[in-house]
């Protein structure tokens, strides 16, 4: 059993990040997504019940006390695993005092629980100690099967099991209704992704007063391109290349629901600037990286503004390897 990292011994560093207001965020995005997408809109609203199906959050909300999380790095799975980087959610939790809390986002999945490498769909909800866990984790199928005639196989995790391991970008609330910011748009008609086109918008208006978003968006019409993580590497991942080589892709279809964060600065923590996983219940679900279907495409997004980041055992040696 793969021992998890102890909180005490790595460094954990917080850095307050730029807040405006919803009202203005929604405008701004109002503005600046007309250039990707030719249906946009853009309100500050209290958000549906997130815990219904589609959405299946754990949290009935995304708001409350929220800050980014990122915790590890991609530097810990490449050029080679470093496997002794196993985290325990709970742990950290009960470490940073959050109860209630939810930690919800996009990471590598817990290796240990299933014995090979996988992608991570954090959906954690803790409460008076307890875990509930709506975590999804997402394999290649069948172990070891060559690129190209692999599948991909969906679990939830259960309750007791609320590790993870090596990298995550996470969204961290008391997971209360309130209001947020919600997108609307369909029918892409520029070259960025939902995320990129949101973070590039806000990074235009607030340059360098980093602000950041964490939650959940739909693609509730059209397909996109996932990928999915084999198993780890035998030989080291050295180039973006290497990377792309060794990643599983798949067209998926809608409706999938995607967590995740995105920020507009580093603020010299060593951050990885947006990273999305998605799930659905019909088994399709990974690491997004955009719509292949722009026509139909349609996204409906919920997100939180955090006032903070929270970096926890940021790699030592760093590289921009494995970031896309």
């Amino acid at each position: 059993m793969a021992s998890s990292v102890d909180y005490a011994k790595v460094p954990i560093k917080e850095k307050p990040l730029h807040t405006p207001s919803l009202e203005e965020v929604a405008k701004v995005l109002s503005r600046g997504l007309r250039k990707t997408f030719e249906t946009v809109n853009v309100t500050a609203e209290d958000s549906p019940d997130l815990t219904k199906a589609p959405f299946d959050l754990t949290t009935p909300g995304l708001t409350g006390n929220v800050k980014l999380v990122e915790l590890g790095g991609p530097p810990y799975l490449t050029p080679t695993v470093q496997r002794d980087k196993v985290y325990d959610l709970a742990a950290l939790l009960r470490h940073l005092a959050r109860d209630p809390a939810l930690l919800a986002g996009a990471g590598a999945g817990p290796w240990p629980y299933i014995g090979v490498n996988c992608e991570g769909i954090i959906n954690l909800h803790i409460r008076d100690g307890e875990a509930h866990q709506g975590t999804r984790i997402v394999s290649v199928s069948p172990v070891g099967a060559a690129k190209g005639s692999s599948s991909y196989l969906q679990q939830k995790l259960p309750n007791n099991e609320t590790r993870t391991a090596l990298l995550g970008n996470y969204l961290l609330s008391d997971g209360q209704p309130g209001k947020v910011i919600k997108v609307i748009a369909k029918k892409r008609v520029g070259p960025s992704n939902f995320i990129t086109a949101i973070r590039e918008t806000l990074k235009e208006h607030y340059g360098e007063k980093a602000v950041g978003l964490g939650g959940a968006f739909l693609l509730r019409a059209g397909k996109v391109k996932h990928h999915v993580m084999p198993d780890f590497s035998s030989s080291p991942l050295c180039t973006d290349a290497d990377v792309d080589a060794w990643l599983h892709y798949f067209e998926m279809s809608a409706p999938i629901m995607h967590l995740g964060t995105l920020v507009t600065g580093d603020l010299g923590l060593d951050l990885r600037v947006q990273h999305f996983h998605g799930y659905s219940s019909h088994g399709d679900g990974g690491h997004y990286h955009y719509d292949t279907t722009p026509e139909e495409v349609e996204y409906e997004g919920y997100f939180a503004i955090a006032s903070s980041v929270v970096r926890v055992d940021p790699p030592s040696e760093t590289h921009a390897i494995g970031r896309d």
